[in-house]
């Protein structure tokens, strides 16, 4: 279900990207999210797949519906690409979501970090319910809006200009990632196998490095080390994000705290690191 309305949306979705700077991966998500990946009430009979309210400048139709009050007002739509398109009017042309655009368009976790601490939503882990979706299902992939042909010629200059000291915390070895890198980029300067290093990292091909992000040279822990028993949860973390600071697998980190899989972090929650 998700991978359908991915496929029909991540169009626009680019498109918007675009011209409005907003990463593709973020409004993907935010669709699957607030409509249900299409199958809301909301979604399906106003299409509305953004959950945005009338507020005092709307116009357009509109449509009641129960959320945090009885009855509220939603904002109704011709199509959906039309509340694709005031999705991205919304965040672009409000001054409160300005701070946003200060960011780079392939950094959606700081988006989706900062949509919550603007009042998008009232969840307290609405920022890593979106983090969680896109790296689920991989939408970080759509936040590229060029296929580059040069990749080779890229990555000989990363090799060339970044050179990495090999670290050793929590009794593995790893690097830290630098602006530009990527798996790919450490994997060829070190000589390594690059499918090792997805292995070790618990990744997908083309999931993003972001600049100080760990890459371990090793397959990571069962357990995380003393004294680091418990971790509190932040805006913006993943479970992935954790067990790459504390060098723990990420499916023992689940089993260790009793999750399935659906698990969302909540901020605040306290996790159990071994």
């Amino acid at each position: 279900m998700y991978e359908e309305y991915v496929s029909l949306h991540r169009n626009i979705a680019i498109e918007h990207m675009v011209k409005y700077k907003i990463p593709a991966s973020i409004t993907l998500a935010q669709g699957l999210l607030e409509s249900g990946a299409g199958k809301s009430e909301l979604a399906r009979k106003s299409n509305n797949h953004f959950g945005i309210k009338c507020h005092t400048d709307w116009k357009g139709e509109r449509a009641y519906h129960d959320d945090d009050l009885k009855q509220e007002c939603f904002r109704k739509y011709k199509s959906v690409a039309d509340s694709y398109s005031d999705h991205a009017k919304f965040i672009a042309e409000r001054e409160r979501y300005s701070v946003l655009f200060s960011l780079d368009t392939k950094d959606y976790k700081g988006w989706a970090k900062g949509l919550q601490e603007c009042g998008y939503a009232t969840d307290k882990a609405y920022a890593n319910k979106l983090i969680k979706i896109i790296e689920d299902y991989q939408l970080y992939q759509y936040d590229t809006k060029e296929k580059s042909n040069k990749k080779d010629n890229k990555t000989s200059d990363i090799i060339i200009t970044n050179r990495h000291t090999p670290y050793k915390t929590h009794g593995l070895v790893y690097v830290i990632a630098s602006a530009g890198d990527t798996y790919e980029s450490i994997a060829s300067e070190f000589g390594f196998n690059v499918r090792d290093l997805y292995k070790y990292n618990e990744v997908e091909k083309n999931f993003p490095l972001e600049e100080g992000g760990i890459v371990y040279f090793e397959k990571k822990k069962s357990k995380a080390d003393k004294p680091n028993y418990e971790h509190i949860i932040q805006i913006g973390e993943s479970m992935h994000s954790i067990s790459q600071r504390y060098g723990l697998k990420v499916k023992n980190l689940y089993k260790i705290n009793k999750k399935d899989f659906e698990y969302v972090p909540v901020e605040g929650d306290i996790l159990k690191l071994r």
